[in-house]
């Protein structure tokens, strides 16, 4: 460690800090001088097209990008590298022509028009690809389709959704070729996934198919969160197959229909909104004396019905048929 300390204190660091110093001045000389100089360079300029007509597919990819090749000098060039962006060449396809195959969009006179007002007037344009933008384009055929939600609704403890999930607008225009209908029945949307303890109204993109457009691209979706309770009905049990020769009597004759209902809905439902039903083809030959309920009406919007008891015992019996009276039985009417 001695000797590593005298050697530092030994070097020279006056010279050495004198010889950087140097070299970084010689470096900066040289490169404004290189800067002076002229050079070429390559540049990409960006291509949008707005307002493209849903109606029409392009046959081909179209060009997303034009590489110009510009001269100057060497601390112009670094400008538009480091700083200078050139603005996209915007191309608005509103009134496009349909009777059209192929079609120029934007000349050659008019991209270069373009470039050279966005150019420092010291730069030269030497070149630039594609000479001219030209898509080739068919016009599609249209038909309505149903959207339907492609998502996730995870309502918090105590929440459910309320009633069906609604799209507005219900169906969308496709604009596809002929053959492509063969495979489109119905329309998804993109997926989403919520997590909450209130009403969603969200703007969700419709998946288009590969090689059709889609008109309206976003749907809105509609989905009730609500807070939801417990509600107990008592209803009637009824057996609507039974033969008019047979009578059953069930113990108990009412079953309780315990169900989550939603908060706002509670005062309105009763127990004619239920149904609950023995069938007499499980009476009959039953020596069990025990019978299953089945619940066949209920409102759409209960969740997590259950049936109290689930089973009952009946007493299933047969009418007798009344004795035909004897002849000269009849007593004489008195007057």
């Amino acid at each position: 460690m001695k000797k590593v300390k005298a050697s530092f204190r030994e070097f020279h660091w006056r010279e050495a800090f004198t010889f950087c110093a140097f070299v970084l001045l010689a470096s900066g000389f040289w490169l404004m001088q290189s800067l002076k100089q002229e050079y070429e360079i390559e540049l990409s300029v960006p291509i949008r097209y707005r307002n493209i007509p849903p109606s029409i597919h392009f046959s081909e990819d179209r060009p997303e990008k034009l590489i110009i090749k510009v001269k100057d000098r060497g601390n112009v060039l670094l400008n538009y590298s480091l700083g200078r962006t050139l603005a996209p060449i915007e191309i608005n396809m509103k009134n496009l022509p349909l009777d059209q195959k192929e079609k120029v969009l934007v000349s050659k006179q008019n991209i270069e028009a373009d470039l050279l007002k966005q150019l420092i007037s010291t730069t030269s344009l030497i070149s630039f690809a594609p000479r001219e933008i030209r898509v080739s384009y068919g016009k599609l055929i249209s038909r309505e389709v149903p959207v339907v939600f492609a998502g996730k609704v995870q309502p918090d403890a105590g929440f459910q959704v309320s009633d069906s999930i609604r799209i507005t607008p219900a169906t969308v225009k496709v604009y596809a070729s002929q053959g492509a209908f063969d495979s489109i029945s119905v329309l998804k949307t993109a997926y989403a996934e919520w997590k909450t303890n209130q009403r969603i109204v969200q703007k969700v993109k419709v998946i288009a198919p590969k090689g059709a457009n889609v008109e309206p691209a976003e749907v809105t979706v509609t989905i009730p969160v609500e807070e939801y309770t417990e509600k107990t009905l008592s209803i009637p049990i009824i057996c609507p197959d039974l033969p008019s020769q047979y009578t059953v009597r069930t113990f108990p004759s009412n079953v309780n229909v315990v169900c989550n209902i939603p908060m706002s809905r509670f005062k309105y439902l009763s127990d004619v909104d239920f149904g609950v039903s023995i069938s007499f083809k499980d009476l009959k030959d039953n020596k069990s004396g025990l019978v299953d309920l089945t619940l066949f009406k209920k409102p759409d919007w209960v969740t997590d019905v259950t049936l109290s008891p689930n089973q009952i015992e009946f007493l299933l019996e047969q009418k007798t048929s009344p004795q035909p009276e004897k002849a000269g039985d009849e007593t004489a009417p008195q007057e």
